[in-house]
């Protein structure tokens, strides 16, 4: 699905996938709408099962919520929080990691990616599963940004963090640490440079957009002392951009670029591999991260928490992630000049 192919509009219909619903995904769900003004700016339509959201609704004892059951996302009511049932029924068990969970997330994820591509929703927003038992002959992915990859045919995409004063994009992304040294090359490591300065003008609405590249090693490799990454592979490739008229920078020492908050003067920033981007982006914006995929036709944000089954059903977490992954997409649907 193209995103300049459908019908121009003012609001955007977005999906919600349930995600682990034993976990704090439904919760947040709930938390996030009961500010009724959110409807002013979207439509949401969750993907589960509304068995769900009446078990956590009972459980917080919210009385200011209730969800129109629907069939289709050709069937929503405005100004209200719709829910569609994509298995026949499910048992509740918070706190529980259970086989049914991950049948149910499935079966959410695979009605929300075939809405999609059908055009019967703008983008799509993930609550969070657990990457253990949606395991699956359907699903044989890390997580959801492989999976949707994979599921609208695009050989690449780029994991990219992003907070109200940080963006954070990863060039390795759910693989072990073993595995780091021998997947990074220039070609990926420009491969998602390129994506990452693709989403900062398309779907952030920056035209010169400012980069920093993180070194792999301590250091940035101390001038070939503890790797020669940085000075073989890294800053060639920087190079490189530079005379395309990019403004790429670095590479640079991640503890010294974050110890000095350089993080404020780039637009973006690339790591190298998962937790050297996620660390310093979790101690920074957690509350209010958001997970998006950047590199495909469709948007898809998640917010930047896991299931949390510690404190599941209790109240206690927090939505101002999911909140800003609602957000977040209706604004890259707006950047790419998707709504009018």
């Amino acid at each position: 699905m193209q995103e300049n192919s459908r019908e121009k509009k003012i609001i955007p219909t977005l999906g919600i996938t349930i995600g682990d619903m034993n976990g704090i995904g439904p919760e947040v769900i709930i938390k996030s709408v009961l500010n009724q003004k959110i409807f002013d700016f979207v439509n949401l339509v969750v993907y589960g099962h509304g068995k769900v959201l009446s078990h956590y609704k009972n459980m917080m004892e919210v009385e200011k919520f209730s969800f129109n059951q629907t069939n289709s996302a050709d069937q929503l009511r405005d100004n209200r929080l719709n829910v569609i049932n994509c298995v026949e029924d499910v048992e509740v068990t918070p706190g529980e990691e259970t086989p049914e969970a991950g049948q149910l997330a499935l079966a959410a994820l695979k009605r929300a990616t075939q809405d999609l591509r059908d055009g019967k929703i703008d983008g799509v927003v993930t609550a969070p599963i657990n990457k253990n038992n949606i395991q699956s002959d359907e699903f044989k992915f890390p997580g959801h940004t492989e999976f949707f990859t994979e599921s609208f045919g695009e050989k690449d995409s780029l994991m990219f963090l992003c907070g109200q004063q940080i963006r954070i994009g990863v060039a390795t992304g759910h693989i072990s640490i073993a595995e780091i040294k021998e997947k990074l090359n220039a070609e990926l490591i420009g491969r998602k440079l390129n994506l990452m300065l693709k989403s900062l003008k398309k779907d952030f609405g920056i035209l010169k957009p400012k980069v920093a590249v993180l070194g792999l090693n301590p250091h940035a490799g101390e001038d070939g002392l503890l790797g020669r990454e940085e000075i073989e592979i890294i800053r060639p490739l920087i190079n490189e951009f530079k005379e395309k008229g990019e403004l790429v920078f670095g590479p640079y020492p991640a503890d010294g670029f974050f110890g000095n908050a350089s993080q404020t003067k780039f637009d973006g920033i690339l790591a190298m591999y998962h937790d050297q981007g996620l660390i310093p982006f979790k101690t920074l914006a957690f509350e209010e991260g958001v997970n998006f995929t950047a590199g495909l036709p469709i948007v898809r944000t998640s917010p930047d928490h896991g299931t949390a089954y510690n404190i599941a059903g209790k109240g206690m977490a927090n939505e101002q992630s999911m909140r800003s992954a609602i957000y977040m997409a209706k604004d890259i649907l707006v950047s790419r000049g998707v709504l009018g």
